[in-house]
């Protein structure tokens, strides 16, 4: 007598088959994203010449611990971001804005600015990766861009700046970003695109951001 076939017996459809597959692919793409690398791209020139406009960089969501997407609270701590770390975070005036600038400030620290020089606990910083453009020095009544403080950065928050000094809307403006709102570290430049030449910049793939 011929067997009669189950539902268990029966060879899935091809739609079925690619419905599956996406959905999975959705998942291990979604955890990536929510838990370990994601994509940014530069739009403005706050961090040249570090980073340019135009380039297109991974950033490490996991090596500042594994948070709770949406809830923005870490469930696994790793590491807490060190002075001098270029890092994506939530900009604090509009957060449905991501933002990156690198560290200058740790909670604790005295931050203070004087004629475009930076003191931290009241010791001149070296500055290694600062660029100013404009020799023009602003005095404290103008704004904060030259002459800045003294603040003491508060627990639990990091004090930032962009690399082209000048031309940074950072914490000098705006204040300090929360530890929970920090998203990542950047590392490496994946792709990178000129828009007023169009063209791609070679030699910056795969260049490692420090």
């Amino acid at each position: 007598m011929k067997k009669k076939n189950t539902a268990h017996d029966r060879p899935k459809s091809k739609f079925r088959e690619f419905i599956e597959s996406v959905l999975i692919a959705f998942v291990i793409a979604a955890f990536i994203i929510s838990f370990v690398v994601q994509a940014f791209k530069i739009p403005s020139g706050s961090m040249i010449p570090t980073l340019l406009i135009g380039d297109h960089l991974f950033v490490n969501k996991f090596i500042y611990g594994i948070k709770i997407p949406f809830l923005r609270k870490t469930i696994i701590p790793v590491t807490d971001p060190k002075r001098e770390d270029v890092f994506v975070f939530i900009f604090p005036q509009d957060r449905s804005k991501d933002f990156i600038k690198r560290v200058i400030g740790l909670p604790g620290d005295k931050i203070e600015m004087k004629n475009k020089k930076i003191f931290i606990n009241d010791e001149a910083y070296a500055d290694p990766h600062g660029v100013y453009t404009d020799p023009v020095i602003l005095p404290a009544a103008a704004g904060p861009r030259d002459n800045f403080g003294p603040l003491t950065v508060p627990e639990k928050s990091l004090f930032v700046m962009g690399d082209n000094r000048d031309h940074s809307l950072d914490s000098r403006f705006w204040g300090v970003v929360e530890l929970k709102d920090v998203l990542g570290k950047a590392f490496i430049i994946y792709w990178s695109w000129d828009r007023q030449e169009k063209s791609l910049r070679l030699e910056r793939l795969a260049g490692l951001i420090r």
